[in-house]
Formats: structure tokens, C-alpha cells, sequence
């Protein structure tokens, strides 16, 4: 028989070396991107860097070149100089995660910033996660009610499915955002605030996500006046913590806003570190982290729970074709366009039926669902093709009958788009007031 050193050698785990973490000293600073040497760190570390009035200022490793390592700073770089001391920690970002995190306000670091208690003796999850097998995912199979008709009857979505909320600034994105964290039929919510401003964020806790819906979300804020690297960190914390509740079993709704300055919080990280721009500006790491972020939403596996993500896409100059739209609209599972046109006729949720859609909703849906959803579209982008002939008096009633019906039926059926913000339609009344319009 063999040895009984060498047997058990083989099943005892190997324990790596500790690593050796040197200190370096900063060497270089333009513009928010520091520059050390002597630095023994990996990409994702973060560092201690000593100011010169002994206070301790937090960033992390995002680049190399030889010798030299980037770091971009977690806080205000205020008092730093040449020769500051580069301290690694030999940790990366994580985020502490748990059912006390419900009602809580966080910021891009996973810390509490509503004025509540410190988060004690929570799990931590790393912020980055691995991918997860496609094969092993729980296919979609089952409606979500989000509490607005035109969703629920004409956009049904899934659970686990990732929809993009596509508009421009000022057409109700924020307020549709809250009457689904209001009216969805969830177990837990989170709300990832990403680039908004200072004002926006408190106004929507307060007013529109408000004292109920704030019972069963967790919010993670990171406000356009904070660096880069803790807005993408916040969308990251955001999917962590959904990620959570989602293996614990709960059905989870994820909320982001926006997509959009994600992905400008990492152009301005690559391009401070030497990345070339490509696509109107946008480096080629950008497009590489979307998908990376929005894969981490869905289902889990077999009797697992799920993550059904909204995340909001600004069309800079209401342009579909922005190359962030054009990519985040390719790795989506649908998506819902606000129209502008609309806003400023007071209809809302300003939501343009025409061009939105929703990929997951022949799976989730009956034939005779999806005949009336047909029929409504068909009768509703026939009124919008003849809309400016209708409106001028050139078209002659009686000169085509299925004009007429489109006619007779446009009140109808904008009555039926328009909704309330704090009216809920549930998902078996929006079909039930979509049969009874297609059958009057």
C-alpha cells in the first residue's frame, strides 16, 4: 500500500504562498488616473495612498504598463503629492449582503448612507461574479405583473427576463420606474441609482418609490457627482445584492438607472488609462463590460429564484441609433421605447407600442393573448400611418373601412395606453380590459 503521507497528501488542499505586497510610492496624476511604482498588486486590488497629511485616501488597480500601475481613486484625492505612499491591501471590492439590507439606502460601496445603523456581521460577495453555465438557467416560462396595463397586456415580461427602458431625458422614465417598484408582483427590489443627480436621487426615494415600496428594496445610490470607478462599482453592488435574494430562493426585481452612464463611467476609466476611443468615443472595453453586466441578471436554476431586470437607456438626442442604445437593444431581451411625441401630449406612460417589444412574451402567452395584441397593433399603427391626412381633413370617411375602425377606435385605445401613476392594473384585469376593447 502506498505511503499514508502520500495519500493523504493528495486530497489536502495546496495552501498558496501569502503574497508578498509591497509598498510603492505615486509617481504621476493626470487627471483622475494616479500612476505608481513598486507596487506588487493585480487589477481589481484595492490600495492604501497616504496623503501628505497622514490621512488615507482608497483606490483600486484598473491598469498597467510595465513597471507602472494605474489606479483610479474610490474618494477625494485631495492632499496628495509626489512620493505618496502606495499601500496594496491584497483585497478586492466587496459588498455585504442579507435580508437587514431591506429599506436601506447605500452608496457605490455598499455602505449605508440614509443615516440608519452600520451593517454588522453580514455575508460579503465579491461585486464581480462568475459567469453562470447558460445551459444550467431555468428557461423563462412565466409572467410578471408590473402593474401597468400597457406592459402586462401589450409588453408582457417574464420573470427573469432583461428588458431596456429606452427614452430621452424629461418623458417619464423615472416615474414609470416607480410605479413598477410600487405595483410589481415581487418578493424583493433593488433600485441601482447610477449617475442621477443629487436631488433626483432623494426625490425618488421619497416621492415617487415612497414609504411602501421602500419597505421591500434595497436602494444603491451613486450620483453623477461621484468618481467613475464608484458608479460602475454601484451598478456592480446593485446586481450583487439582487444576485442574493436570488439565491435564497425570492423572485427579485432589479431596477437600473441608467445603463447608459455606466457605460460613460467606464469610457471616462478607459480613456484616463490610454484605452484608444472607438465608436463615437466609446472604447472597445465598454462594450465588453455590457454585456458582462447585464448577463449576471435572469433566472437560476431548476426551483432557484430570479432576477427580472429593467435597466434604462438614455437616447441622447432621443437618437435609437446611439451606439450604447444600438448595443444594449442587441443583448436584451426586449425593450420598451418613451416617446417624446407623447410626453408633450400629456399622454402617460408615454410608451411608443410601435416600437417596443417584448422577445420572451410568445413563450408566456396564449394564441388568443397574442391575436388581440396583433389586432390592437394592427388597428393602432394603421391611425398613426394616416395620422397627418386624418388631422388636415384630406382623408374621406368611408373611403377605406379599416381607416374607419382605426378612427372610430383611437380614443379607445389611447384611453387604454394612458394610466395613472398611482393606478395599478394588474395583469389579469389588463387582459381582461384588452379582450373586452378588441371584442366591443
Amino acid at each position: 500500500m502506498p505511503d499514508f503521507a502520500a495519500r493523504l497528501a493528495r486530497y489536502e488542499p495546496r495552501l498558496k504562498p501569502p503574497r508578498l505586497l509591497l509598498e510603492g510610492k505615486l509617481t504621476r496624476m493626470v487627471g483622475l488616473t494616479l500612476e505608481a511604482v513598486g507596487v506588487d498588486a493585480v487589477v481589481g486590488d484595492h490600495c492604501h495612498i497616504t496623503t501628505h497629511g497622514g490621512e488615507h485616501i482608497e483606490a483600486e488597480v484598473v491598469g498597467f504598463a510595465g513597471e507602472r500601475v494605474f489606479l483610479m481613486p474610490i474618494s477625494d484625492v485631495r492632499g496628495l503629492g509626489p512620493g505618496a505612499k502606495v499601500m496594496p491591501t491584497g483585497e478586492a471590492s466587496e459588498v455585504q449582503v442579507g435580508w437587514e439590507l431591506l429599506g436601506r439606502v447605500l452608496d457605490g460601496t455598499g455602505k449605508p448612507i440614509d443615516g440608519g445603523p452600520e451593517l454588522q456581521g453580514l455575508q460579503r460577495r465579491s461585486i464581480v461574479a462568475k459567469p453562470m453555465n447558460p445551459l444550467r438557467r431555468h428557461p423563462i416560462h412565466e409572467p410578471l405583473d408590473v402593474g401597468v396595463r400597457a406592459i402586462n397586456a401589450l409588453l408582457t415580461v417574464g420573470r427573469g427576463q432583461r428588458m431596456g427602458l429606452f427614452a430621452g431625458s424629461g418623458v417619464g422614465k423615472s416615474v414609470l420606474l416607480g410605479m413598477m417598484t410600487r405595483f410589481t408582483n415581487a418578493d424583493v427590489i433593488v433600485v441601482g441609482l447610477i449617475g442621477e443627480r443629487g436631488r433626483e436621487v432623494k426625490e425618488f426615494i421619497e416621492h415617487i418609490l415612497g414609504a411602501e415600496g421602500r419597505k421591500r428594496s434595497v436602494v444603491v445610490a451613486a450620483a453623477a457627482d461621484t468618481p467613475p470607478l464608484l458608479r460602475l462599482h454601484g451598478a456592480m453592488v446593485a446586481t450583487t445584492i439582487a444576485e442574493y435574494f436570488r439565491d435564497e430562493g425570492r423572485q427579485v426585481l432589479l431596477l437600473m438607472d441608467s445603463l447608459s452612464r455606466f457605460c460613460q463611467a467606464q469610457r471616462e476609466l478607459a480613456l484616463a488609462i490610454g484605452e484608444p476611443p472607438a465608436t463615437k468615443g466609446y472604447p472597445p472595453s465598454v462594450f465588453a463590460k455590457l454585456p458582462i453586466l447585464v448577463e449576471r441578471a435572469g433566472n437560476a436554476e431548476q426551483g432557484g429564484g430570479s432576477i427580472t431586470a429593467f435597466y434604462t437607456v438614455l437616447a441622447e438626442g432621443d437618437d435609437q441609433q446611439d451606439p450604447i442604445a444600438d448595443a444594449a437593444r442587441a443583448i436584451l431581451d426586449g425593450h420598451v421605447v418613451l416617446s417624446r411625441r407623447l410626453a408633450e401630449a400629456g399622454h402617460y406612460p408615454a410608451i411608443d407600442i410601435e416600437a417596443s417589444i417584448s422577445r420572451a412574451m410568445a413563450q408566456i402567452t396564449d394564441i388568443p393573448h397574442q391575436e388581440r395584441l396583433r389586432g390592437f397593433k394592427q388597428i393602432y399603427s394603421l391611425y398613426q400611418q394616416n395620422r397627418d391626412l386624418i388631422s388636415v381633413g384630406a382623408y374621406e370617411p368611408g373611403s377605406d373601412p379599416r381607416i374607419d375602425e382605426a378612427i372610430a377606435m383611437q380614443g379607445s385605445l389611447a384611453a387604454f395606453l394612458q394610466q395613472g401613476m398611482n393606478e395599478k392594473h394588474d395583469l389579469a384585469h389588463s387582459l381582461n380590459d384588452l379582450d373586452d376593447l378588441m371584442t366591443a
